[in-house]
C-alpha cells in the first residue's frame, strides 16, 4: 500500500511529530473513560503515562519496518506495575490507546497517511495486547512459585514450633488472617513423587474457601500438613466434620487434626498433637478417617508422646480419682467386662446405683465407660494415673 519507503519514511516523520498530542490525548481519554485510572496514585499515573507514550513511540518503530518486540513496551514501567494494575486495566489502556490513535491520524495526519496508519494500528495493538497477557501470564506463574515457597516455609516453622513475627509477617503477605484461630491437620500426600500435588494443592484451596475455611498448606515427605484458620474453624466436632469432607485431597488413610489454637502463634501446639496422632493413627486403623488427635490419647501415649500421657494421668485421671466411689465404680465396671449386674454384685450396691455413678464418672471425665472405646481411654488413665502416684 506505499508506493516506496521514501513515502514510509515521510509518514513516520509526521507521526513521530504528532506523538506527544497523541500521548496527551490519551491520558485525557484514560481519566474520562476509567474511573480506576483516576484512583490512581500519581506514580502510577506517571508510569501509565510513559507506557502510553513508549506504546505510540513503538508504533512508529513497529510500522517502519525495523526489528520490533511488542514486549519492550512494558519495559518502561518497573515489574511492581503488574500488581497494581490488572490485565484487564492493561486491556483498557492498550484499547483506549489505539481508539485515541486512530482519531489523531484523522485529525493531525494528512489524508494519504491516514489509511495505511489505520490499518497499521489494528495489527500493532493485537500484538501489543498478546504481549501484555504473556507478561501477565509470567508474573503471575513467578508470584504463584514465589508464594508456595513463602507457604512451605511458613507451614514448616509451624511445624518446627518457631512461630516468631517473621513468620506472621510472611503469613501476612499470603492474605492470612494472623488471628484466626486455626486447627492443624495432617494426612498422607496424594502423590509422594509430585512435588506440586499435581493442581491438589490448589482444588484443595478451592473447596476449603467453599466450607468457609482458609488453608495453608505443604507436603513435607509423605505427609501433607494444612494450617486451617477461618470461619469455618470453632467447635472440635463441626470442624472435623468440615476437614473431613476435604478427605479427597490426602492419601488414602487418616488424617490427623490438632486441638484448636488461637491464632498462627499458638499453632505449633496444634501441629504437634496432629503429628503425633498421625504417626500413632496406624495403632487404630478401624477409627474414622479423619479425627480428632485427642481421639487417639492412648496410641499416642504408648507411642511415647508426654502430652497425650500428661493428659490422661494429670487430667482425666484426677478428675475420676477425686471421687473414691467413682474410680472404684469405673474399675470395677471395667474389671467386669462392662455389665452393670456383676458390677453391683462386687460391689454391693444396686445396679441403678451402678447407673448413676457412670454418669457421673462421664460428666466429670467427658469419657463414657459403657462405650468400649471411651473405656479403653478411662483404663489407660487410670493405669497412667496410678503410675504416677
Amino acid at each position: 500500500m506505499i508506493s516506496s519507503s521514501r513515502t514510509r519514511a515521510g509518514i513516520i516523520k509526521r507521526l513521530t511529530a504528532a506523538s506527544s498530542e497523541m500521548n496527551t490525548a490519551t491520558l485525557a481519554a484514560l481519566n474520562t473513560r476509567h474511573a480506576w485510572f483516576g484512583r490512581l496514585d500519581a506514580e502510577s499515573r506517571s508510569w501509565i503515562g510513559l507506557l502510553a507514550r513508549s506504546g505510540i513511540d513503538g508504533f512508529a518503530t513497529w510500522f517502519s519496518g525495523e526489528e520490533f518486540k511488542p514486549e519492550s513496551i512494558f519495559d518502561a514501567a518497573p515489574r511492581a506495575m503488574a500488581r497494581r494494575i490488572t490485565l484487564q486495566q492493561t486491556v483498557d489502556l492498550v484499547r483506549t490507546t489505539t481508539d485515541v490513535v486512530e482519531e489523531q491520524i484523522q485529525h493531525l495526519l494528512p489524508r494519504g497517511d491516514r489509511q495505511p496508519l489505520q490499518l497499521g494500528i489494528v495489527h500493532y495493538s493485537r500484538e501489543v495486547a498478546f504481549a501484555a497477557a504473556a507478561i501477565y501470564a509470567s508474573a503471575a506463574e513467578a508470584r504463584g512459585a514465589w508464594d508456595t515457597r513463602i507457604e512451605a516455609t511458613v507451614v514448616d516453622a509451624v511445624v518446627r514450633a518457631e512461630t516468631d513475627e517473621s513468620v506472621i509477617s510472611r503469613a501476612s503477605t499470603l492474605g492470612w488472617n494472623t488471628e484466626s484461630d486455626v486447627v492443624v491437620a495432617i494426612g498422607g500426600v496424594p502423590n509422594p513423587h509430585d512435588p506440586d500435588g499435581g493442581g491438589q494443592l490448589d482444588g484443595l484451596r478451592r473447596a476449603a474457601a467453599r466450607l468457609q475455611l482458609e488453608v495453608l498448606a505443604a507436603p513435607q515427605g509423605d505427609r501433607l500438613v494444612c494450617i486451617f484458620g477461618g470461619e469455618g474453624v470453632g467447635d472440635p466436632a463441626e470442624t472435623c466434620e468440615r476437614i473431613g469432607k476435604l478427605q479427597e485431597f490426602f492419601a488414602p488413610g487418616p488424617v490427623v487434626i490438632g486441638p484448636t489454637a488461637d491464632g498462627l502463634a499458638g499453632s505449633p501446639r496444634s501441629a504437634r498433637a496432629a503429628a503425633s496422632g498421625f504417626r500413632a493413627a496406624k495403632a487404630w486403623p478401624e477409627g474414622p478417617p479423619t479425627l480428632l488427635a485427642i481421639d487417639l490419647l492412648p496410641e499416642r501415649a504408648l507411642a511415647g508422646d508426654g502430652h497425650a500421657r500428661r493428659i490422661l494421668s494429670g487430667d482425666i485421671y484426677p478428675a475420676l480419682a477425686a471421687n473414691k466411689e467413682l474410680l472404684e465404680t469405673c474399675v470395677g465396671f471395667l474389671d467386669a467386662g462392662s455389665s452393670m449386674e456383676a458390677t453391683a454384685r462386687a460391689l454391693f450396691v444396686h445396679p441403678n446405683t451402678v447407673r448413676y455413678r457412670l454418669k457421673r464418672i462421664q460428666d466429670v471425665t467427658g469419657y463414657n465407660p459403657a462405650d468400649a472405646r471411651e473405656a479403653y481411654v478411662l483404663r489407660m488413665a487410670i493405669t497412667l494415673g496410678r503410675l504416677q502416684r
